[in-house]
């Protein structure tokens, strides 16, 4: 069983910065590689960013130079650091989780609930 927990949602103004976090909290389950979807209104839920334990990551094109992924394994954590935010980063972000890598880049497994970001312009 896996729940993931997100923080650090927010207002913030273009040009500005948000960290999200996310707590895993597994039991009889292996988690080996961690990521962030966005789903803004109306559109489909696209990954944002996905790290592995071995510390294999990748990156949407439109992140690409402002967000940066990383993560603490002994506390089954994960981080977004988001800068030079833009009005089109404005969703809900969530948290997914997977044994493989690969199952988090499908968007399997294990979501958290959500949390908003809203960037004004």
């Amino acid at each position: 069983q896996v729940q993931l927990v997100e923080s650090g949602g927010g207002l913030v103004q273009a040009g500005g910065s948000l960290r999200l976090s996310c707590v895993a909290s597994v039991k009889g389950l292996s988690i080996n590689a961690m990521g962030w979807y966005r789903q803004a209104p109306g559109k489909q839920r696209d990954l944002v960013a996905a790290l592995s334990t071995h510390g294999t990551t990748t990156y949407a094109d439109f992140v690409k130079g402002r967000f940066t992924i990383s993560g603490d394994n002994g506390k089954n954590t994960v981080y977004l650091q988001m800068n030079s935010l833009k009005p089109e980063d404005t969703a809900v972000y969530y948290c997914n989780a997977g044994p493989t890598f690969f199952d988090v880049l499908r968007g399997g497994n294990y979501w958290g609930q959500g949390t908003q970001v809203t960037v004004s312009s």
